[in-house]
């Protein structure tokens, strides 16, 4: 049966092609329903900052009158802007949001995107990315098994197969990494925390949420310093910081996250979420008609079971040293011991963590997380 592909025009299609992802992965008791609304903002120019930066083509796949997949096909003109050690660089184009019922859909909507990008002038594909580096990165390839946490991604297992016989192969893996948070750290960690209690020229301490702003930005300088030489870096720019300040900022608990200041210098961070999906599971993606008096309840007190950690950064003069690692330890103890007294979690999520990043790689293992999903970027010559 002949698949059609058509691009997305219009409030209509766009509202159809978010839609479709509720009607394709209904049945997956791992799928989390994303709130409609935030689905719906994620490609809709205007609504996205994202877009100030970046082209984007939607398409949709019909099959006998059926809508039966969907994809996206973008340039992020910032990534081309990287440098090619880096994953960027001229020609590189994305592909991401992938749905589709079978193989042969997921064949035409690919090859779709790859044209597209090719008409723009790209010579490579390097995805998914839905849509940014900062949004949901990469395909899920291990970990089908349980609920992505808040920000995170899942797709159908089948996925992975039907790309890789396309001729896309995996150019970097990102980790995540779960663990116990009911268990005291093993003896090592606690004798590095106590140390650094001991010395005067740490401070750790909470955000003040009452300066929402000028804490947001704080820590997102810290993070454009951090990150800066990590592979897939795209510096996150003003508009998208007060944009993702605005989204999370009522899951923002101030002993959720904290500030490392050496000799009163900020020069660390660590930001820990209540695992909203948890939270918004039952919802099945809408706020209407009483879901949001269910969430302003649920959210003044969460109780969760997993707490994740979406981002973490040391400034890059202190990176290989062994404050770093001292720093990073403190932190994960204050919100490790916070997150199980005051909130009832008993698991912690860290990532994503790029699989060549051997110094959080290093930290995670060291309190004895263990991987637990593994996303996959692909790469493929057009």
């Amino acid at each position: 049966m002949t698949v059609r592909i058509r691009p997305v025009i219009g409030k209509r299609d766009r509202k159809r092609f978010v839609d479709l992802a509720y009607t394709l992965n209904g049945g997956d008791p791992n799928w989390v329903p994303p709130l409609r609304m935030e689905a719906l903002e994620l490609v809709t120019p205007g609504k996205n900052p994202f877009y100030e930066h970046a082209e984007q083509q939607l398409f949709l796949a019909e099959r006998e009158g059926q809508l039966v997949g969907r994809i996206s096909a973008h340039i992020d003109h910032l990534w081309l802007a990287m440098p090619a050690d880096q994953g960027g660089g001229p020609g590189i184009g994305n592909w991401g949001m992938l749905e589709a019922v079978d193989a042969a859909v997921a064949t035409a909507l690919i090859g779709q995107a790859e044209q597209w990008l090719r008409d723009k002038g790209m010579t490579t594909a390097m995805a998914p990315l839905s849509c940014s580096i900062w949004e949901e990165p990469g395909l899920l390839v291990q970990g089908h098994d349980h609920p992505p946490t808040v920000m995170m991604g899942h797709a159908n297992p089948a996925y992975q197969g039907w790309v890789e016989a396309l001729g896309y192969s995996g150019v970097k893996d990102l980790l995540t990494f779960e663990i116990d948070i009911t268990k005291d750290f093993p003896p090592l960690v606690q004798r590095i925390v106590s140390s650094g209690e001991r010395n005067a020229r740490i401070r750790i301490r909470k955000v003040d949420k009452s300066r929402f702003d000028e804490e947001a930005a704080l820590i997102l300088a810290i993070l454009n310093d951090a990150w800066s030489d990590n592979w897939g870096f795209v510096p996150i720019t003003p508009t998208e910081i007060a944009h993702t300040g605005k989204k999370l900022k009522p899951i923002v608990f101030e002993d959720l996250i904290r500030v490392a200041e050496v000799d009163g210098e900020p020069v660390a961070f660590m930001m820990t979420l209540p695992d909203l999906n948890e939270m918004t599971a039952d919802f099945g993606g809408s706020l209407f008609p009483f879901n949001w008096i269910k969430l302003l309840r649920r959210l003044r007190k969460p109780r969760v079971k997993t707490m994740r950690v979406p981002l973490m950064g040391v400034v890059k003069k202190l990176q290989a040293t062994r404050l770093a690692s001292q720093l990073a330890f403190m932190m994960i103890e204050y919100i490790r011991r916070d997150s199980v007294a005051d909130y009832g979690a008993t698991r912690g999520e860290f990532g994503w963590i790029l699989e060549d990043n051997q110094g959080m790689r290093s930290i995670a293992e060291t309190i004895d997380g263990r991987v637990n999903k593994v996303y996959r970027i692909y790469s493929k010559d057009l």
